[in-house]
């Protein structure tokens, strides 16, 4: 594979609570509804996990999600809670506001050294840095996966995936397509990993004449193929070819075409109020 023009997109997490969720990501770390949409029934590509049944996704973050990386958050009706696991590490966000946000609503800060650690209500962790990124950065600089084998972690996302080697240690390696791009860390965790039923997906979109030669060398190398360039259909939205692969760890990652994403992506304005409306009809939802 020569080098992928490749764009970090969002992760994946699945939650229990939409209003409590809602409250946190909005209120505590300050991210903005970019687009909410209902689903009848359970996705071809599993985006929603294992399950067959309604279910829901609304994307947040700090700026369009063509310039920003943002978060996918999942939500199938019924379904309150997830066993953690210990796959995820965390997200670093850079904010001089979120922690002021947290003392105004007593909402609970934790320090692991020299972190501020704000957990989300189904225990996603989020690394707060008090300082503002630059004007071409994201407030969101990196997602940390844990692994179990630096060798091959290397191998199959620095070498098949292609991404750009920026950092290495001896317990981690820093990835991303674009210096300018939220960044991936991969660290070493020190025993068995275990993906429990929260397990997330990281995504990035590419050309869709990128896919292609992707499933290919992925194929070659004995790569795990969780789906092999199915198509996505949104109701009254942009399709989309999406490529999804697993790492040596499982860890779960989406290709999505480019010019289908762009289109699918596009800023909803009264995404908010969607995502609001359908908290107070949920027939699930307790704190209404």
């Amino acid at each position: 594979m020569t080098t992928i023009p490749g764009r970090a997109l969002h992760y994946v997490f699945k939650i229990g609570d939409r209003a409590r969720n809602a409250f946190f990501f909005r209120n505590i770390l300050g991210m903005q509804v970019l687009r909410h949409e209902e689903f009848k029934e359970g996705c071809d590509a599993e985006c929603n996990g294992p399950y067959d049944n309604r279910w829901s996704k609304t994307m947040v973050g700090y700026g369009p999600e063509n310039t920003h990386f943002v978060i996918e958050l999942t939500y199938n009706y019924g379904v309150k809670s997830y066993e953690m696991g210990n796959d995820f590490g965390g997200i670093t966000i850079y904010s001089k506001d979120i922690l002021k946000r947290a003392a105004q609503n007593s909402y609970p800060v934790a320090k692991q050294g020299d972190s501020n650690v704000l957990t989300s209500p189904d225990g996603y962790n989020f690394y707060i840095v008090e300082s503002s990124p630059t004007a071409s950065s994201d407030p969101v600089q990196q997602v940390e996966l844990n692994v179990t084998n630096l060798a091959a972690t290397r191998k199959y996302w620095h070498e098949l995936l292609n991404m750009n080697l920026v950092n290495e240690t001896d317990n981690s390696i820093l990835l991303a397509y674009n210096a300018k791009q939220t960044s991936l860390r991969l660290t070493l965790l020190n025993k068995p990993l275990n993906r429990a039923k929260a397990y997330g997906r990281i995504a990035f979109a590419v050309p869709g004449s990128v896919q292609k030669p992707l499933f290919d060398a992925v194929t070659k190398a004995g790569g795990t193929i969780l789906k092999p360039l199915i198509t996505l259909d949104t109701p009254g939205k942009a399709t989309v070819t999406v490529l999804i692969l697993a790492d040596p760890d499982g860890h779960e990652i989406c290709f999505v075409d480019e010019e289908g994403f762009t289109e699918l992506s596009e800023l909803e304005p009264n995404a908010g109020d969607q995502l609001d409306k359908y908290i107070r009809k949920d027939p699930f939802q307790e704190n209404k």
